[in-house]
Formats: structure tokens, C-alpha cells, sequence
């Protein structure tokens, strides 16, 4: 639809990504809606609060992150679908993990800018 908003998403991952890596919890927190929904790779639900406290706890670690691939599509200008091919490796509440996961987000526009409202992420086997 709009090139620019393409760019605004990919910006968005971008940041996203870094925040990730880091376990930037204050980034985590302006780039996460407050009503987030996410299904993790076991198929559990997640919410920003807990998504949040993973990283402030150490409880999520990431030692290597690798983007493979991102597409995007925009749906409006204030909803984008973000699909992303990454290469992983660091633990999750103490076990460790390596592998390509593929991420779908849902990025919705509002008030604070663009924040993600919903998503999943599972293994690519």
C-alpha cells in the first residue's frame, strides 16, 4: 500500500531486534501494546507483563540473532503483518535453544506510535 509505512515496520523490527539482543526492557516496553497477545513455540499464550519480566529477570537470553528473511504486508495504515525468518540461539528459563524460528507479528498504529498487538513464534523444522 505505502512504501513509507514498509519502511516505518521494518524501522520498527529493527528496533525491535536490537531490544531483543540487549533484553532493553524500557525499548521492550514502548514497542509492545499493553493488550499484546503472543502464542510462544510451545503454543502457551503470552502477555506484554510477561514478555517483560523474562528479560528484566534474565529468564529470555539471546546469544546470536541472524535475520534470514522479512516480509511485510500492509493490511491499512495502522495495521501491518511482519513475517520474520531468524536464526536463535541463548536460553529460555534456563535451557538453552538453537535454531531458525519464524515470528508473525501484528503491528497495530495507535496513539503511542506502533507497537506490536499481537504475534507468535514457532521452529522451523
Amino acid at each position: 500500500m505505502s512504501p513509507d509505512i514498509e519502511t516505518q515496520i521494518r524501522a520498527c523490527e529493527a528496533r525491535l531486534y536490537a531490544a531483543m539482543r540487549a533484553s532493553d526492557v524500557a525499548e521492550l516496553d514502548a514497542l509492545i501494546a499493553d493488550d499484546l497477545l503472543f502464542a510462544g513455540p510451545t503454543g502457551d499464550l503470552a502477555t506484554k507483563a510477561m514478555d517483560l519480566e523474562l528479560h528484566r529477570t534474565g529468564g529470555t537470553q539471546f546469544h546470536e540473532f541472524v535475520l534470514k528473511e522479512l516480509e511485510i504486508r500492509v493490511w491499512s495504515d495502522r495495521f501491518v503483518l511482519a513475517s520474520a525468518k531468524i536464526f536463535l540461539s541463548g536460553t529460555y528459563l534456563g535451557n538453552a535453544f538453537a535454531g531458525d524460528y519464524r515470528y508473525m507479528r501484528v503491528w497495530r498504529k495507535g496513539e503511542n506510535g506502533w507497537q506490536i498487538a499481537g504475534g507468535s513464534v514457532s521452529a522451523i523444522v
